[in-house]
C-alpha cells in the first residue's frame, strides 16, 4: 500500500502548477511517471538510496528529474516528499 502524505501532495501540485503554466501536456507526464515509477515501490520497496541526513530512502526518477523521499513502515509506503533534483531537501528531524 502506498500513502501520500500531504507534503508529497503539495510538492506534486507545486510541481505540477509550476509546468502546466508552460507546458500542460507535459505538466501530465510528469505526473503520471512520478505516479508510476513509485508504484514500482509496491514490488520493490527497498529499491531507493539511503543517505545520511535524510530520514527514509530516496528514489531517484532521472526521466523527469525529481527525487522521492519516503519510508516503509510494517509493508506501508509513506511517501513524504517529491522534489526536483536541484532542490534542497530538509534536513532530517
Amino acid at each position: 500500500m502506498i500513502v501520500w502524505e500531504k507534503s508529497s501532495l503539495d510538492d506534486r501540485e507545486r510541481i505540477f502548477e509550476f509546468l502546466y503554466a508552460f507546458n500542460p501536456v507535459v505538466a501530465e507526464k510528469t505526473d503520471l511517471v512520478i505516479e508510476a515509477k513509485v508504484e514500482n515501490l509496491l514490488e520493490q520497496p527497498l529499491m531507493g538510496l539511503e543517505r545520511v541526513g535524510i530520514a527514509g530512502r530516496l528514489l531517484i526518477i532521472p526521466e523527469v528529474s525529481m527525487i522521492v523521499s519516503y519510508v516503509v513502515i510494517e509493508d506501508i509506503i509513506h511517501v513524504l516528499r517529491v522534489l526536483h533534483q536541484k532542490e534542497q531537501f530538509p534536513e532530517a528531524q
